[in-house]
């Protein structure tokens, strides 16, 4: 198996992907989460590579792709949403199955909505959109989107240190030393980066307008019923397991897994993940 390692010009926007396996095979899109970048699927994407193509994509403000200042660029899931579909257009790419995750769901959500012919399937991993996922861990992040005050904006950041992220890493996982620092310590590199705090608070406070959409992604999965895996940490102390059983709710026919890790699921799980996404992926993929 080759990865490579490209960047590709998006209306002016260089976008930075990984990308494995036969550019004729059927697509797989990897959308990564906060606060992390597509090196998040280094260990998935052999997994999947043998019989897909796999591809993911930098979102716009993380990892390698370019982070243009916050006056010519506006933070907010529905420009990146766009950056994602134009993205897969330059690419060529006419029908994918998505993997989200995080972050990665509200983008994958809403591509699915402007553009509901071109997915093919749905894998969900700990990427929620149900209220009924959210925990309470999400209150700081509720008071900021109520009142966009400036001291409830300051009051986040400390969701961008890294004693945070190390805690996203490693919190519901049954030994910390199975988990590597470089994916962490590669995400608290990306954070420190100067102006990307402001964007990731930007980022936050626009979470609210995911949330909004909930109930269009319900209805686009109640009409449509795309095929779904939703695999889940249980243990994820941001996006718990109620998230993960609603799908069913709306796609009767979704399959639901639960692994005994946390939000990082793929850090300790990966090779059971990809097992789980290739057996489903073999019934809907052709």
């Amino acid at each position: 198996m080759t990865v490579r390692f490209t960047t590709v010009e998006v209306d002016g926007l260089k976008v930075f992907y990984r990308s494995a396996g036969d550019p004729s095979a059927p697509a797989v899109l990897l959308l990564h989460g906060f606060p992390s970048a597509s090196h998040m699927f280094r260990d998935l994407i052999p997994e999947l590579a043998g019989k897909y193509h796999v591809v993911a994509p930098d979102l716009p403000g993380f990892g390698m792709t370019e982070q243009p200042a916050r006056d010519a660029f506006a933070y907010t899931f529905e420009n990146i949403t766009k950056v994602v579909g134009r993205f897969t257009e330059v690419l060529g790419l006419k029908t994918f199955a998505i993997y989200v995750f995080d972050y990665g769901a509200p983008v994958g959500f809403r591509l699915a909505l402007a553009h509901p012919d071109r997915i093919t399937a749905i894998v969900s991993q700990n990427g929620n959109t149900y209220l009924e996922g959210v925990s309470e861990a999400f209150a700081p992040i509720q008071a900021y989107w109520n009142e966009p005050t400036q001291a409830n904006r300051d009051a986040l950041r400390g969701l961008l240190a890294p004693q945070t992220t190390l805690f996203q890493y490693t919190h519901g996982v049954s030994d910390a030393a199975l988990v590597s620092p470089d994916g962490r310590n590669l995400d608290d590199f990306y954070l420190a980066r100067p102006g990307n705090d402001e964007i990731q608070l930007d980022l936050m406070g626009d979470y609210k307008t995911n949330v909004a959409l909930y109930g269009d992604i319900q209805a686009y999965m109640r009409d449509k019923r795309p095929p779904v895996l939703v695999i889940w940490g249980r243990n994820d102390p941001f996006f718990i397991p109620p998230g993960a059983e609603a799908f069913k709710r709306d796609v009767p026919n979704a399959e639901v897994r639960f692994v005994d890790s946390g939000h990082f699921a793929l850090e300790t799980h990966a090779s059971e993940i990809g097992a789980a996404m290739r057996d489903f992926l073999a019934k809907h993929l052709r």
